[in-house]
């Protein structure tokens, strides 16, 4: 792994100190949408210190940070809930400007990925639909688009649309044929949200609120796009997405541990200074194994998410699936470091005098979202069985064959007589 520049580390601290000094005062009430008045003051201070979009690239207005170097940085966005936003590495926005830059076309990126890495264009993506259209399960994918003269005509149903009722454009996920030498399959299509045909539909209200223009139902009624709105390749959607859905995973784990260290922060000021049945709480034994669990739930996410992100840059198809392992991991651990803290902190942790109830809210959904847990621990045992199922076929011994003759070493029975 490469060490860390200075420039980057630079950054990092200035993204420190404008969290903690900037936005942190700017906060509002805990559980409240921050105003799109303040975020855009907020914004435009982030411009003028320099840390504004740090994971895009410098051509579009970005700083330009290594995908590997990301974690420290939105880390430090992530230790204030409306951090990342302010700073515009917030989901959806991010995955859709990475995935945008690394496969979009000249003109999909002046068009779609410079507005939105300046803070000018929002953006959602369209995958997950109405059961029993895609959700945990993309091969459910029902939304699809028809070949017609000099484009697509699309048709779907979408819901769980992060972002939809803020974005400009939406990359729709949609079924299509086989045409002009392309695969029958998934294909990712640039959707304006003003394009006629395109409607949003109910409003889902969920216990999640840091994520700007809701996640509500968008249809799409015959909705004529341009060949030009492909991203990638018709038929490859699935297969590009890829490059979209590893990272992503990962940058909402980089951000959900920046809220767990100021989670275990408020715990820790809290128990330095309460005194209870005669002791200060940091001196009670099981407040001290609170505290110890959530430094090893943060330490160990730390590691993996770092490990994975280094992966990701050297090889893209195993630093996804470790996307999972370090996903899986790092949701329930944030959850159970935060659940720790506003257990510390008492009655208080419950109330809005204390963020701790709305991180909770937060992070919760973060078990579900970009694929239920359930869903990715079934894919990292599958994965886990058949390496191990090659490496036997390839020579490796099976170790739990229990009809090899045993060796002529005494046995422990023997040992004893």
């Amino acid at each position: 792994m490469s060490t860390v520049s200075p420039e980057i580390e630079d950054l990092r601290l200035r993204t420190r100190e404008f969290i903690r000094g900037t936005v942190i005062p700017a906060e509002p009430r805990p559980g409240a949408v921050v105003p799109e008045a303040l975020l855009a003051d907020l914004r435009a201070a982030a411009k003028a210190a320099g840390v504004f979009a740090p994971h895009a690239p410098h051509e579009y207005g970005g700083q330009g940070v290594p995908l590997e170097h990301w974690s420290p940085i939105f880390q430090e966005a992530g230790y204030s809930l409306i951090g990342p936003s302010a700073l515009n590495c917030m989901a959806p926005d991010e995955g859709n400007m990475h995935m945008l830059h690394l496969i979009g076309s000249e003109e999909q990126k002046q068009r779609y990925l410079a507005p939105l890495v300046s803070g000018a264009a929002r953006s959602c993506f369209g995958m997950t639909e109405p059961h029993p259209g895609a959700g945990s399960d993309p091969a459910a994918l029902r939304s699809t688009a028809a070949k017609v003269d000099g484009g697509w005509l699309i048709t779907g149903h979408k819901r769980f649309t992060s972002g939809a009722n803020n974005a400009t454009f939406c990359i729709a996920m949609v079924r299509t044929p086989a045409v002009d030498g392309a695969p029958a399959g998934a294909t990712m299509l640039l959707v304006d949200m003003d394009a006629p045909g395109v409607r949003i539909g109910e409003q889902l209200h969920t216990m999640d609120r840091a994520i700007g223009g809701g996640h509500p139902h968008v249809h799409f009624e015959d909705v004529f796009v341009p060949d030009t709105a492909v991203l990638g390749a018709p038929g490859e959607g699935f297969r590009y997405a890829q490059v979209r859905l590893g990272p992503a995973r990962l940058t909402h784990c980089m951000r959900w541990l920046g809220l767990a260290r100021r989670s275990l922060d408020i715990a820790l000021d809290r128990t330095n200074r309460r005194e209870i049945f005669g002791s200060v709480m940091n001196e009670l034994g099981l407040a001290q194994e609170m505290i110890a669990q959530s430094v090893i739930d943060i330490e160990t996410s730390d590691a993996i998410i770092t490990k994975t992100a280094a992966l990701l840059e050297s090889d893209a198809r195993a630093g996804s699936a470790l996307s999972s392992v370090a996903k899986a991991h790092t949701s329930e651990a944030v959850y159970r470091v935060i659940d720790r803290s506003l257990q510390l902190c008492g009655g208080d942790g419950v109330t809005d005098r204390l963020p701790l109830a709305s991180y909770l809210n937060e992070v919760r959904a973060f078990r579900i979202y970009d694929g239920s847990n359930e869903t990715h621990k079934l894919a990292i045992a599958r994965r886990a069985s058949a390496h191990r199922r090659r490496e036997v076929e390839h020579g490796a011994p099976d170790l739990a064959d229990v009809s090899r003759p045993v060796s002529d070493a005494e046995s422990p029975a023997e040992a004893k007589a």
